[in-house]
């Protein structure tokens, strides 16, 4: 039997402080290309840092809170970076958490999973994981979507993909509530739908001792702090290389998704590889329900108390990409059990949302 980790890698350490050092010389120097490359270089270190540091708590507290904790830190990220970017942009960036909310929901839902089922299926053939648990989660997703981006279409209050002020409340609260719920059944009332028939203690190395634990919380804080600040400093920079590029405003909020979500990609991929799908599928399913029953209320509050325009409807093309992500997501995974086939399908559809994306 292993010991617990006595000790964070030093790189860990170092990162958080490092793009604190590198986020004070951009606000003395500002504007300088190599300055810039390096603030990015930093605020990558700073975002896989973060999920470093909240792996290793997950691992302390264990399944399905370790998952949970990852999620919630990566969806912290994501608010972040969105109410600063909108604050600041004003009225011509109303739509940016829509399109970063949705860009999430199709990276998670077919991008990391289409990978994570295609990578387990060639090293492992098949792969089983708790359908209950799946099924639960793409129930209280399809509700998320549809109520928050779908339905603000053809409410008739107020006119365009727009809410009132009461229904925006309304659709806030709805999806704190209902993602509270999920939580509560995650982790206490159904807390086995979640869980590997293989224990945590036979796949996984000792859990940490809660002196690490604690260090790593702290510095959990400080990295996810850092990225907001460095993602605020970068992003006039992605704004206008979208703008110079060509490409649909709407990029920018991929942009966002995929920066905040990679790192959690990696460990998903990381845990299919190795046998573990029940954890990819927890990650995944809970980092998507995340962005929208945690962002969906920040974003509505935020934007209620500052009385600014919110678009939260998307377009006809991406509801029929979000109708057809629902119901693929719900036959591949109805059984439990995976192979390269259902990989594919879903790799396919983030393929078509990508190109469909840069060529509406």
């Amino acid at each position: 039997m292993t010991t617990p980790a006595t000790v964070l890698p030093r790189w860990t350490i170092a990162a958080p402080f490092v793009a604190w050092i590198v986020l004070g010389v951009s606000y003395a120097l500002p504007g300088n290309g190599l300055l810039l490359a390096l603030i990015g270089v930093a605020l990558c270190a700073a975002v896989f840092t973060a999920v470093h540091h909240a792996e290793v708590v997950a691992h302390r507290v264990g399944e399905p809170f370790g998952t949970l904790v990852l999620a919630v830190a990566v969806t912290v990220i994501e608010v972040a970076l969105i109410v600063s970017v909108m604050l600041t942009s004003g009225p011509e960036k109303a739509g940016l958490a829509r399109d970063t909310v949705f860009a999430a929901v199709m990276i998670v839902c077919n991008g990391i999973v289409g990978i994570c089922l295609l990578v387990g299926g060639i090293r492992h053939r098949e792969q089983d994981f708790q359908s209950r648990g799946a099924a639960a989660a793409l129930a209280v997703l399809a509700s998320l979507s549809v109520l928050t981006m779908v339905m603000p279409n053809y409410t008739t209050t107020s006119v365009g993909p727009v809410l009132s002020s009461s229904q925006l409340a309304f659709a806030g609260v709805s999806s704190l509530v209902l993602y509270g719920v999920f939580v509560f059944v995650q982790t206490v009332r159904h807390r086995d739908y979640f869980l590997a028939d293989v224990p945590d203690e036979d796949v996984h190395a000792a859990p940490p001792s809660t002196g690490v634990a604690l260090a790593a919380g702290g510095l959990l804080v400080v990295c996810l702090v850092a990225v907001v600040l460095l993602a605020k400093v970068l992003s006039p920079v992605v704004e206008t290389a979208v703008k110079n590029a060509g490409a649909p405003p709407a990029v920018v909020g991929i942009i966002i998704a995929a920066l905040v979500l990679l790192p959690e990609g990696l460990a998903a991929v990381r845990a299919a590889r190795a046998d573990r799908l029940q954890n990819s599928m927890n990650l995944a399913l809970g980092s998507a329900l995340a962005s929208i029953g945690l962002t969906i209320p920040t974003v509505a509050a935020v934007f209620l108390w500052t009385a600014q325009p919110l678009i939260l409807g998307i377009d006809g093309k991406e509801t029929v990409l979000l109708m057809l992500t629902l119901v693929v997501g719900t036959l591949t995974l109805s059984s439990g059990r995976t192979t390269i086939l259902q990989g594919a399908v879903h790799l396919s559809l983030f393929a078509a949302y990508l190109f469909l994306s840069f060529a509406p």
